[in-house]
């Protein structure tokens, strides 16, 4: 270069990184339980919650208002050690029927209708005590009715704890910790996967009027106003690198499903959060993505 300092020239097409991301050995299991709060805003200890179970097989959904927390967290040990939580009455036995009132419901194989859950009035609850709390708010229990069916699914039950607004803690209604108790004794917390997305925004559609027109004077205001987009379909399946490979990793601890096949290779860091990467795993298998496409041709 004229000064005869010594250089390394690295082809350019050498981008791998020498330390590869460990890839963590995952055992696919399938789940029968599924529960979802579809009106979080509208739910108060006062006026009670709605809840939508969706689930492969028939099932009873059991709600324990005001559960002891200390109790709840014996039970799932004694999962472990004892006997397993196959039943409502398994749990109740665990909890040595430490809560202050139980629901329950039958739940057609595939029924997605929403089912109301209630603290009656004579139980005079209004709130649950400032935090830190000894009860939880609500335990919902998912457990398959057919004693045929604990033979076949690895995942026999499904604990739920849910937060619900008071008088006393306002934060707004969601699941706090989901477990999956499995037949072999073991319980897993389960966690959500943050997927990449082209938009994050609510479209239009989703909004009503008014909302929309608030919005819209709030950004003619600020001179940021302008004509209303044509609509675009929302895809979260394009890796954020390449943008063209389908999604299909995702990075631990931070849990981010981001990158594709190809791109995996390159990043010791998140691309979305920039958190190092100590393992990860792919949603499914090359063998899976192939029978995928050739189902679609």
């Amino acid at each position: 270069f004229g000064l005869g300092v010594p250089v390394i020239l690295r082809n350019s097409e050498e981008t791998e990184s020498s330390t590869r991301v460990l890839k963590k050995r995952m055992r696919q299991v399938k789940n029968p339980f599924g529960l979802e709060i579809p009106h979080p805003a509208t739910a108060s200890v006062t006026r009670g919650i709605t809840l939508t179970p969706d689930c492969l097989e028939d099932c009873i959904l059991t709600c324990y208002w005001g559960c002891s927390v200390q109790k709840l967290h014996e039970a799932l040990q004694k999962h472990v050690y004892c006997f397993r939580i196959k039943t409502p009455q398994a749990l109740e036995d665990a909890l040595y029927s430490e809560y202050l009132y139980r629901q329950q419901y039958f739940i057609k194989k595939n029924d997605k209708e929403e089912k109301y859950c209630q603290l009656p009035e004579d139980a005079q609850v209004v709130d649950f005590g400032p935090v830190p709390r000894s009860r939880y708010p609500l335990i919902a229990l998912l457990t398959l009715a057919d004693e045929e069916d604990r033979e076949i699914y690895d995942i026999i039950s499904m604990v739920a704890v849910i937060h619900i607004p008071d008088e006393s803690y306002r934060l707004s209604c969601r699941i706090l910790y989901q477990y999956l108790l499995l037949a072999e004794g073991q319980y897993h917390d389960l966690k959500q996967l943050f997927m990449s997305a082209n938009s994050t925004a609510p479209s239009s559609s989703d909004m009503s009027p008014g909302e929309r027109s608030t919005d819209r004077s709030l950004l003619e205001k600020a001179g940021l106003a302008e004509d209303e987009p044509e609509l675009h379909e929302e895809n979260s399946k394009d890796c954020v690198v390449c943008q063209n490979g389908t999604v299909n990793w995702v990075l631990l601890p931070c849990r981010h499903a981001c990158l594709c096949d190809g791109c995996i290779k390159y990043f010791q860091q998140c691309p979305m959060c920039r958190q190092f990467v100590q393992e990860s795993f792919p949603l499914c298998s090359k063998k899976e993505q192939d029978e995928d496409e050739s189902t679609h041709i």
